[in-house]
């Protein structure tokens, strides 16, 4: 048994999981591209507007179709945000691909598109905006340069689910974005994620990727008699159970929106005051940018202060986590050139940042309990 009593993360149910994953099993079809498979893409294309969705095992096989789609080979390069998690690298970099790290804001934390450019070579084939928080990056510059140099941009939305930069959804402004279903995100099947595809060029090949390298999609609706193999891939289906999980938790996004909203209100209403006293940095939110209220972090003065502030939850049996670090200076990172002064401002805020306890179902009781806590604290 954990000995926190508040946990960082609790996943729960919004309503209709169970009762939707009895007919997936009902309907006697329980692998990829079932009835709430097709139902979870109708869905999302509708609300966000987006031309095409498919559902994936996890957000990491959504970026490397990314990765497939964009025809990346060894050699090329790709822009990423040093402030990042592995997996956004990784999917590139299995394909041979050099990892380019460049800094982040210090207000959003998001991708310097102030720094983006200085980056690019005539081996650059992509620009990777991890939406932090699911704060939009700065999108209009970083598309900009994008048009200007010729080069995609890709959207890393595992935060930003039904977020918006200047009254457009996160997920449709790059040629593709990948979205996350894990269970820390605000919508969750345990595991999954999703591919978004703005640019139609890539939807035949999307299909084929995600089906085994087959034409399989094709035979299905009948316009090929027989189905093979047609190009490289893999299987990156999630099962229909797993979608209908999802599914009920798509259908409920109002109110789990709403109650998220409400939590980060709170926090921030709580925690002005002692914030400014402490020296600690709340979340900024750009006038622009409508954020999906995926997580309460908080920005302390120091490593050694946040040290001392996790070790004050802890004892009091509540759970609060720290985040990225620093790609650039992993083990990893070293090994394709990373080194301490490459992205000042993401070494600085990954060592002083912890996010606070932050679920669908995370009571006002419990909420109120990690409001006294912080407050107790004295830097």
């Amino acid at each position: 048994m954990s000995k926190y009593r508040i946990p960082f993360n609790k996943p729960s149910f919004a309503g209709s999981e169970e009762r939707y994953i009895s007919e997936a099993i009902e309907r006697g079809h329980i692998s990829g591209d079932g009835h709430f498979t097709k139902a979870c893409h109708a869905l999302l294309q509708t609300t966000l507007g987006v031309q095409k969705v498919l559902l994936t095992t996890n957000c990491t096989h959504a970026l490397e179709m990314t990765a497939f789609l964009l025809d990346c080979k060894p050699g090329d390069e790709v822009i990423f945000p040093s402030f990042a998690f592995v997996t956004t690298v990784n999917a590139y970099v299995i394909r041979g691909v050099k990892p380019v790290f460049a800094d982040v804001r210090p207000d959003t934390l998001n991708l310097d598109e102030k720094q983006v450019e200085k980056h690019i070579t005539k081996r650059t084939k992509a620009i990777m905006a991890l939406h932090y928080a699911g704060v939009a990056c700065e999108m209009d510059a970083l598309l900009a340069i994008g048009k200007k140099h010729g080069i995609p941009v890709v959207e890393d939305n595992a935060h930003g689910l039904y977020a918006k930069y200047k009254g457009r959804w996160l997920g449709t402004l790059g040629v593709m974005a990948t979205q996350s279903f894990h269970e820390t995100k605000n919508f969750t099947c345990g595991e999954g994620g999703a591919l978004l595809i703005n640019d139609a060029q890539y939807n035949e090949r999307a299909e084929i990727l995600r089906e085994k390298g087959t034409n399989r999609s094709k035979f299905l609706r009948g316009l090929v008699h027989k189905y093979t193999w047609v190009d490289v891939g893999s299987s990156y289906l999630p099962s229909d159970m797993l979608a209908a999980f999802l599914y009920a938790q798509l259908e409920a996004r109002d109110a789990i929106q709403g109650r998220r909203e409400q939590i980060w209100n709170v926090y921030e209403a709580e925690l002005r005051g002692w914030a400014k006293e402490s020296g600690v940095t709340l979340p900024t939110v750009p006038a622009h940018c409508e954020q999906p209220w995926h997580m309460f972090y908080m920005l302390m003065e120091s490593p050694e202060q946040r040290e001392r502030f996790l070790d004050h939850l802890g004892q009091r049996g509540i759970l609060s986590v720290f985040h990225y670090l620093p790609l650039h200076l992993s083990d990893m990172g070293r090994k394709f050139g990373g080194k301490e002064g490459d992205c000042p401002v993401t070494e600085d805020i990954s060592s002083r940042l912890v996010r606070l306890p932050f679920y669908n179902k995370l009571s006002g009781a419990e909420q109120g309990e990690v409001v006294e806590a912080v407050k107790s604290f004295r830097a």
